[in-house]
């Protein structure tokens, strides 16, 4: 292997790490892990995407026992969302398969820029708490989130996050069930990238443990600090990133 590639698999793995410590620490890190490894690695949109759903299988495990630890799974709620999710993203990993390259590139796009612009809005943490979700919600939000998850290639906790906090969960709950979530939503993705796509080892081996080592250190965090600052930092980077994925797009479909 020559110098060229060890630093590319270098670099791959500190994009995973990175990815996995916000993932871990605040839930909304596998949107930047996609459009990294098309953007900056130069790697296909239809490699990158079955790599890194295969990648949060290993990852989401980490993250879990970390967040059930400390008692911050509602076991309950992940059940119904985890029914619902499963099937739905073995459902986006087939629509990977057959959508052109530039779709999936928008929707990536859009899904990171709204992120970010939900994650600035201020929000009032203090009136948050436990609240009683119907199954039928839940079983709905999980069918959604997971097709998209799958589809983007951002593992759950992205799409998921956003859409628990402004029912008023709390946010550290928010996060715990995003990180149980996309262990159902992996390994169904995963089946269907296998059926119907490619998986190339290789990349999904050095992104599973850099993702794992981030979202370990993440999840650790996340039970420690106050999560504010760093929710506006990276709140910021997902509205450029998305921003930026979509001009990138724009320039394509004209030819560029």
């Amino acid at each position: 292997m020559n110098l060229v590639a060890i630093s590319e698999l270098v670099w791959i793995a500190l994009l995973g790490t990175v990815s996995g410590l916000m993932i871990g620490c605040i839930g909304i890190g596998g949107v930047i892990l996609v459009p990294a490894l098309v953007f900056l690695a130069g790697i296909a949109i239809h490699i990158a995407i079955p790599a890194a759903m295969f990648a949060y299988i290993l990852s989401g495990l980490v993250a879990t026992i970390v967040f059930a630890r400390n008692k911050s799974i509602d076991w309950g709620m992940a059940i119904w969302l985890c029914i619902g999710g499963a099937p739905a993203a073995f459902a986006g990993a087939w629509a990977v398969s057959v959508f052109d390259s530039r779709l999936l590139a928008g929707c990536l796009g859009l899904l990171t820029l709204f992120s970010g612009i939900n994650s600035l809005r201020p929000q009032n943490l203090a009136e948050r708490g436990n609240v009683d979700i119907s199954r039928g919600v839940l079983l709905v939000v999980g069918i959604m989130t997971g097709f998209l998850s799958s589809l983007t290639g951002t593992g759950g906790p992205l799409v998921l996050v956003p859409i628990l906090i402004p029912m008023r969960l709390a946010v550290l709950a928010s996060v715990g069930l995003g990180q149980i979530f996309q262990l159902p939503v992996a390994i169904a993705a995963t089946a269907g990238n296998l059926v119907y796509g490619k998986l190339d080892l290789v990349l999904s081996a050095i992104l599973a443990v850099s993702l794992s080592g981030g979202s370990w250190v993440g999840a650790t965090l996340a039970h420690a600090v106050p999560r504010t600052v760093l929710r506006s930092i990276v709140s910021a980077a997902l509205v450029l990133i998305g921003v930026f994925i979509l001009g990138n797009v724009g320039w394509r479909l004209m030819g560029g």
